[in-house]
């Protein structure tokens, strides 16, 4: 019990610094944005109040650009497909959306981090979305979020490629090093999650499985870090978690087998009820991974906004007195995100586990 209760301590007190840690570098980016704003404000000659806002969604948001420090930036390649053909630049052009850039087929503007088609009379077009679908101007750029991604797609592919040399050259020997560490993660995964929902055939969805959670863990992680190669927001990204939904969704349903749709299309239910029947189980298709979207999107999210709100009350206010309290209640968020970076790569894993299970289940008579 005293052995359990240091070790736990330690976690905690190792929390508790990396708290702090993300805290000073979170309140040191934000101060750096202000102070771009400020300087922005006077070369216009106008005098901009502080907009937390503002401020906070561009924090959040997808950008064409990568700020590392001050006023430095990586310009990203902008892609675009018009009606007219293809056209590619990079982003340094546009010199943070106070400049247009003239391409082969239209002239652009970057407005929020969006890039507009600039007509006639300063009419500009944006680029399509889901809700307003035209081949006018399609977005194909190399955003932060997709650099992000990248990264770690990379250190996945490092960390397994790793993990599994090491199994080879070292069998049936203790782990290793980083073997070390990973082993009860995946054992975690395996006897935790994919066994008691999926049951007997749990190997089929194990690479799917250790896969999603440690790509999900990963990038809840990079975007807690306000600096390169972090700051982004991908996991809190709505695109991103509908693709991890769609896979379930895909997973799920084409495993299924003849009593999981049976259980769908002829529930043992009278024969009138079906065309009630019929729409519910088709919406609960539906519904079971759209909340595992929402329920992503919105918790990584709503961290990252809940961080940014306190430290804006520093600004706001104008005041250095309100800064301890502030700064508080940032550490006691940075802690808390860090549980929930892995919480929320557990409970997407698990739900998907459980969907699978639910669908391969045999008929129990």
């Amino acid at each position: 019990m005293y052995l359990s209760h240091i070790l736990n301590s330690k976690k905690i007190a190792l929390s508790l610094i990396l708290g702090v840690f993300l805290t000073f570098i979170s309140c040191k980016t934000f101060a750096i944005q202000h102070e771009e704003h400020a300087v922005a404000a006077e070369e216009t000659n106008t005098e901009k109040e502080f907009s937390p806002s503002e401020v906070i969604l561009e924090h959040i948001a997808d950008s064409h650009s990568w700020h590392l420090w001050g006023h430095t930036t990586v310009p990203l390649p902008v892609i675009l497909y018009t009606d007219q053909g293809f056209e590619m630049f990079s982003s340094a052009h546009f010199e943070h959306g106070h400049a247009d850039y003239p391409g082969k087929y239209y002239t652009y503007r970057l407005v929020k981090d969006k890039i507009a088609i600039v007509g006639p009379g300063e009419e500009l077009t944006a680029g399509a979305n889901m809700l307003n679908m035209h081949k006018k101007l399609i977005d194909l750029s190399i955003t932060k979020n997709v650099v992000s991604m990248w990264i770690s797609l990379v250190l996945l592919l490092i960390i397994f490629l790793s993990v599994s040399a090491a199994y080879k050259k070292r069998a049936g020997k203790a782990p290793k090093g980083l073997q070390s560490f990973m082993e009860p993660i995946i054992l975690f995964v395996r006897d935790d999650i994919a066994r008691p929902n999926i049951g007997y055939k749990y190997q089929r969805f194990m690479p799917l499985l250790l896969t999603v959670f440690f790509f999900i863990w990963i990038n809840n992680l990079i975007g807690l870090v306000p600096f390169f190669p972090g700051g982004s927001n991908l996991t809190g990204n709505i695109a991103v978690t509908f693709v991890l939904s769609v896979i379930t969704l895909i997973i799920v349903n084409v495993n299924g087998n003849k009593y999981y749709w049976k259980h769908i299309f002829a529930p043992d239910v009278p024969v009138w009820l079906y065309p009630i029947m019929w729409p519910v189980e088709l919406v609960g298709i539906i519904s079971k991974p759209f909340a595992l979207m929402i329920r992503l999107f919105a918790n990584i999210t709503a961290g990252h906004i809940i961080v940014l709100s306190l430290i804006s009350l520093i600004f706001v206010f104008k005041s250095v007195a309100i800064a301890p309290v502030s700064v508080a209640f940032v550490v006691f968020m940075d802690v808390l995100e860090l549980l929930v970076a892995a919480l929320q790569a557990f409970i997407f894993t698990l739900l998907t586990a459980l969907f699978i299970g639910t669908a391969i289940e045999e008929h129990h008579h």
